[in-house]
């Protein structure tokens, strides 16, 4: 165990050692501070609309506004009927809107996530490909390590760079929002949920929600690049086809959903918001399928990088 715990720190301290680490940490600060200003600027007056006592009149006299203005433009059109919608969701179950915050910030920011897959599929890609392109890796398989606890070392480092990232988006979306904004309680919320259209729920609630299950995706295809990484010793190739499959997920489920054995493709699985939401998008599918097929394929990804590293005969090492 003292072993496996020095072999995380080393790996860390290689990681955090390079620029280009850091250049993550800074372009996701700058996407950050981009949206807030953007969020600011853009149409402000609503943004920071706090309603008073009377918040159901100021409610029906907005949708009165927002009804004449579908005929303006193109974008009203769009826009206004979801507006619309929700206001009287507000309306109808008696809930006050809450005025926007850093909660509501840190909630809208949660898409930001994509970017952390693919900082995180660049890592897996290159930990172990890098140390045979640099031929460091003869390093590492001279101490009196077993193969086994390098790979897990490296793999677990990858981990823990996502979930240092996550905590960096919402760290610094809570701070940018509360600076822009302001901190509110984060009581209950209307969000529209797909399938189901607007519901309530806390709002921390949302936020825990929504970035918990991001993770499932990140995690996912991190360990995808790690496996192709360490079978391939190609950071190019494993970051190609992570970032290929990552964004062709859905449109490879749409393709192919008229088929029965579709359900078990790995991007079915990974949305388990669609449980939360309203019916799977497919039959015969459920929260503990999905999460046993999920269980299935990380299996195989890290079940093939151990065969790979520890397995296989790695000339000249």
């Amino acid at each position: 165990m003292t072993n496996l715990i020095h072999l995380i720190w080393n790996e860390q301290i290689k990681l955090y050692a390079r620029k280009s680490t850091w250049v993550m940490f800074f372009v996701l600060a700058i996407l950050i501070l981009a949206s807030g200003i953007i969020s600011r600027l853009w149409d402000s007056e609503f943004q920071t609309t706090e309603y008073g006592t009377n918040w159901q009149a100021e409610l029906q006299e907005e949708n009165i506004r927002l009804t004449s203005e579908l005929d303006n433009d193109e974008l009203s059109k769009l826009s206004n009927p979801f507006q619309l919608e929700k206001n009287m969701y507000h309306i109808e179950n008696d809930i006050k809107p809450l005025p926007y915050d850093g909660w509501q910030f840190l909630y809208d920011n949660s898409f930001f996530t994509t970017f952390i897959s693919l900082f995180t599929i660049i890592i897996a890609a290159g930990i172990v490909s890098n140390e045979f392109k640099w031929g460091t890796i003869k390093l590492l398989l001279i101490r009196p390590i077993s193969r086994s606890k390098i790979l897990l070392s490296k793999y677990l480092t990858v981990l823990l760079f996502a979930f240092t990232l996550i905590f960096f988006l919402i760290a610094s979306s809570l701070l940018t929002g509360a600076l822009f904004f302001g901190l509110n309680n984060p009581a209950q919320t209307v969000v529209l949920e797909q399938g189901m259209g607007y519901v309530h729920n806390g709002l921390f609630n949302e936020i825990m929600k929504d970035y918990g299950l991001s993770l499932v995706t990140l995690v996912m295809m991190a360990s995808f690049a790690f496996m192709i990484s360490t079978i391939f010793r190609s950071s190019s190739m494993a970051i190609g086809l992570a970032v290929t499959l990552m964004l062709a997920g859905n449109s490879i489920v749409l393709f192919t959903a008229q088929y029965s054995w579709a359900k078990y493709i790995l991007f079915a699985n990974t949305n388990l918001g669609q449980y939360f939401n309203g019916e799977p998008t497919m039959e015969g599918m459920s929260l503990s399928f999905s999460v046993t097929i999920l269980c299935l394929y990380l299996t195989l990804f890290l079940m093939a990088s151990w065969i790979a590293f520890t397995k296989r005969d790695i000339a000249g090492y």
